[in-house]
């Protein structure tokens, strides 16, 4: 039987168990009143046709004969309506005396009244006990009534507290089970052996935990020998790794990491990364410092350097997030050797070159001799090329100090009015070749710097140096100072063709140079050299072009208060 049927007759039966209690309380209703109604027609009417026999008797007994016709009516009337025992003699000898009364005899008038008040006597006694048996049965009915009510509504009763139980036990059940899915015990079971529509639920459900733990069982075996495989890819990747879950919890540290960390991987892997930082310094910097610059470890009493990159496991590291520490220490020692050799070089050549500069500024002196004009242009050349050759050791030496992190800075309080008037006074005679003219766009009353000089007009003279190399003739290079929230702002804007915006953020990379520029290519390490030493005294530096509009290089230093 469905749910629904289930229901229906669990209604009709309630609806029988009503009909029922309300057709006992009618039937014994009408019994009482059957009975009442008997003794109204019978006895009480037997009583009217005595009274009314007993007056006219009366009037006719002082000589109103008319009255025997009242007499003899009601008399047939009273043997028409006989109900009690002996009503019928008594009323047979009240029609014996009443002929006989008839016929003269006056004695049968007494005979008369006795058989009156015989009938009238029995009615009584009958209308007492039809009264009597009415109020039994009504005693009786009363019992009955409260006996059946009693029993339907415990049939009621209990048929409300287990009918609903029908429908809330396979819910209740199917609820368990819900829970116990989603708990991922796919082994549990609805035992429900009805063959409704709870049946067929808990049948289709049963079928589909039974299908998820198939899948459980048969993936299990695949996700463990995909966790090994993993572990073992992780483990031999030369690079130490650290994988952190979007939770902030360390999913795995393969051998080299726990070697650098110090640590076993009990001790990280299903951790919080920010209990571990509590607990391990480069861990917390790993986890803490966003920069991407080589930092130094100490393993086994040797110096090892490395550089983090940060892979997000999805689209970006939201997802997680991964380290990855990449051992530069061979390069690191390259590097070191690189700049030491170009520093031993750079020192060695720019002695040379110095001295062949001075000779060549000789050749060019009248007073040593004169010279053809061929003669002339062969040593100007001379000089133009042996003075890019001083200009490039200059800044591969600087470069070598840069790198060596031996930058020395003579930091004393800056007048950049001076400063500026000594870089443009040190480019004049390029810039008159040229017929560029120099722009200056200067605050009033600037404060003074806190730096060294020589750098600042160093960075400021390689900006204009470009700006004349690369601008066009009869053009302007704009010299602007600025003064905001207690920081200069230096620019060198020029009218060239200026940089695309995909190269500038490589603009100050070493030996970067941008490309199609072949024709006046430099060394490539003047405005990475810019970028070291505007940072070691704490400042920034900039740039923004756009073709056809020309670029400007700045950078920004905190004024000395």
């Amino acid at each position: 039987m469905s749910v629904k049927n289930k229901i229906r007759w669990g209604t009709v039966f309630l609806f029988l168990l009503v009909i029922t209690s309300g057709a006992v309380g009618i039937y014994y209703l009408v019994k009482l009143r059957l009975q009442t109604s008997n003794m109204l027609t019978a006895n009480y009417e037997s009583l009217e046709y005595a009274h009314r026999m007993q007056a006219a008797f009366d009037r006719v007994a002082q000589g109103e004969h008319r009255f025997t016709d009242t007499l003899e009516h009601y008399l047939i009337l009273q043997e028409s309506n006989i109900t009690e025992k002996g009503e019928a003699t008594a009323t047979s000898h009240l029609r014996k005396a009443l002929e006989e009364f008839k016929q003269g005899d006056s004695l049968q008038g007494t005979r008369l009244r006795q058989h009156l008040q015989s009938i009238l006597l029995l009615n009584m006694k009958g209308i007492r006990a039809k009264s009597e048996n009415a109020e039994a049965a009504s005693e009786q009915a009363v019992k009955i009534i409260i006996a059946s009510v009693a029993v339907i509504l415990l049939i009621g009763f209990t048929f409300v507290v287990n009918f609903p139980s029908i429908l809330t036990n396979p819910i209740n059940k199917l609820t368990e089970a819900i829970k116990e899915i989603s708990q991922k015990n796919y082994r549990h079971r609805i035992h429900i052996q009805t063959k409704d529509e709870f049946g067929q639920l808990a049948h289709s459900f049963n079928e589909m935990a039974a299908r998820l733990e198939y899948f459980e069982n048969s993936n299990l075996a695949k996700l463990i020998f995909e966790k090994t495989r993993a572990e073992a890819v992780i483990n031999s990747l030369k690079d130490a790794s650290i994988g952190i879950d979007k939770n902030d919890t360390v999913l795995f540290a393969n051998e080299q990491a726990l070697q650098l960390l110090g640590l076993a991987a009990k001790d990280i892997v299903g951790e919080k990364a920010e209990q571990v930082a509590k607990r391990n310094d480069l861990f917390r910097f790993l986890a803490e410092e966003s920069s991407t610059n080589p930092f130094k470890v100490v393993v086994d009493n040797r110096e090892n350097y490395f550089i983090k990159e940060v892979i997000g496991m999805g689209q970006d590291t939201s997802a997680g997030k991964v380290f990855v520490l990449k051992n530069i220490t061979s390069f690191k020692e390259l590097d070191v050797a690189k700049t030491n050799f170009i520093a031993t070089i750079s020192h060695e050549l720019k002695t040379p070159l110095a001295s062949a500069d001075f000779s060549i500024k000789l050749l060019l002196d009248e007073r040593v001799g004169k010279l053809t004009e061929e003669q002339k242009e062969l040593v100007n050349s001379l000089h133009a090329d042996n003075q890019r050759m001083l200009r490039i050791l200059s800044e591969l030496l600087n470069l070598s100090q840069v790198e060596a992190g031996k930058i020395q800075l003579n930091r004393q309080a800056v007048n950049i009015y001076q400063v500026i008037e000594n870089s443009i006074h040190a480019v004049a005679v390029p810039a008159k070749e040229k017929s560029i003219r120099m722009v200056q766009h200067i605050d009033e009353g600037l404060p003074e710097l806190m730096g060294d000089p020589d750098k600042i007009g160093w960075v400021l003279n390689n900006f204009l140096t470009n700006a004349i190399k690369y601008g066009p003739v009869n053009s302007e290079i704009l010299i602007s100072v600025r003064f905001a929230e207690s920081e200069l702002r230096i620019s060198v804007k020029d009218q060239g063709q200026g940089i695309e915006e995909a190269y500038l953020t490589r603009i100050f990379e070493r030996y970067y140079q941008v490309p199609g520029r072949s024709d006046k290519m430099g060394s490539g390490i003047g405005l990475a050299i810019c970028k070291e030493i505007v940072e070691a005294m704490g400042g920034t530096i900039w740039v923004s072009s756009r073709i056809g509009e020309g670029s400007v290089f700045g950078f920004t230093l905190k004024a000395s208060f």
